[in-house]
């Protein structure tokens, strides 16, 4: 159905409140010059897309770089031009609370309230999920930021993502483990009430048992979101004799683990998922989370396309910093919506999805374009934490093929 752009495009001249010049209905004998002015002054020539993020609650923080990225973008390109006629981009913010409820609502109030013409969002899978059923019944399209779980656009038709999937990035860091570290043995600990976290667990322990041939090269430990305390988790795990932990969950509670099993003694290497790559990991963690290591989209030394490089220059220029992986990737999720919004001509929301299921784009992040899922095929980013310099250095790049 994403992929039906040649078909579907011709239903914008059924909709009289659509913006532009894919034509009229079949009485207006207005030329299309004169209905895309007529329209463009109806609606004040400016197209409002959803910025859904957790402004506050745990996943705050990862919102807030994640929402940066679109608005360096909107700063960069604020108008896109529809057959002539250019219109404004105006962002609307909704915050999702970092809670899967609360998404919904949010989603809800930016299609039947805000009327934007789609949503960019969220960081985390747990909002955007919860977001997802909001997005089907209101038919508009969406694309998610960092949102890796295979959930968030599994049997959604107008959810789409510009970053990789769970699937792909356990079984990257279940081969870094077994490959890289000569693991045998890993201690998994991870969070039940996430989705993110209990899907990525589980695609990297599926994958390590493959690796290793031994159901029981796994160890488990679990924990709930919210929780302070993981001493019991921790001497569990260590009881086990593994090689090596991986981690997966939101920067705060993974960075209090560690915290803790560093100060109980367990200097096991410790590995992680994208979730990591913000600076509250290090401010909770300090010098116990020095030299983990973890997967993430971007890196400002991988060479993932021919326009990395002046989005980063321009970065470091702005702010004396690298930009995040999910900064890089917002930035690319709103440059593909402008792109797409040009290409079909209208905002109305079934040719505009499927303008952006039609995608081929060359973003700073690397090329995107989706699948029957709406999922993109994207190199993981492999770093490690360097606490004295408070940054997350390069390691490598594993590409997706």
């Amino acid at each position: 159905m994403k992929k039906a752009l040649a078909l579907t495009l011709s239903l914008c001249l059924l909709s009289g409140a659509m913006l532009s010049g894919c034509g009229g209905s079949a009485t207006d004998t207005a030329t299309d010059e004169t209905a895309a002015e007529d329209t463009a002054e109806a609606t004040g020539d400016v197209i409002k897309i959803g910025v859904l993020q957790p402004m506050t609650g745990a996943y705050a923080a990862g919102g807030a770089i994640e929402t940066e990225g679109i608005k360096i973008a909107n700063e960069e390109r604020p108008t896109v031009t529809l057959d002539g006629v250019e219109y404004t981009i105006e962002l609307v913010e909704a915050d999702n609370k970092s809670d899967k409820v609360e998404a919904s609502t949010a989603a809800q109030r930016l299609i039947e309230n805000d009327g934007v013409a789609a949503i960019i969002g969220s960081y985390s899978s747990v909002p955007s999920i919860g977001a997802g059923e909001a997005i089907k019944a209101g038919e508009i399209p969406a694309i998610g930021v960092s949102c890796t779980n295979p959930l968030v656009t599994e049997g959604n038709d107008w959810y789409f993502r510009v970053c990789f999937i769970d699937p792909y990035q356990g079984t990257v860091m279940a081969h870094y483990a077994y490959e890289e570290l000569g693991a045998a043995k890993v201690g998994v600990a991870y969070d039940v009430a996430s989705d993110y976290s209990t899907g990525l667990a589980q695609y990297f322990m599926e994958e390590f048992k493959t690796l290793t041939g031994d159901d029981a090269s796994i160890v488990e430990a679990t924990y709930q979101t919210g929780d302070q305390d993981f001493s019991a988790q921790i001497t569990n795990l260590a009881a086990a004799d593994p090689d090596c932990i991986f981690a997966p969950g939101n920067y705060t509670e993974c960075a209090l683990l560690i915290k803790q099993a560093r100060q109980l003694g367990v200097e096991l290497p410790i590995l992680g998922g994208d979730t990591w790559e913000i600076d509250d990991f290090i401010e909770v963690g300090g010098d116990e989370v020095d030299g983990v290591v973890f997967s993430t989209f971007f890196d400002s030394n991988a060479d993932l396309s021919s326009k990395t490089g002046e989005f980063v220059q321009n970065y470091r220029d702005a702010n004396n910093a690298e930009p995040a992986g999910v900064t890089a990737l917002a930035y690319d999720a709103y440059m593909l919506l402008c792109d797409a919004l040009e290409a079909c001509g209208t905002t109305e929301h079934t040719a505009l999805r499927d303008a952006i299921a039609a995608s081929e784009y060359e973003g700073v992040t690397g090329f995107t374009s989706f699948d029957e899922n709406g999922d993109p095929s994207k190199p993981a980013v492999i770093k490690t934490v360097n606490v004295a310099d408070k940054t997350f250095d390069y390691v490598t790049t594993i590409s997706a093929e």
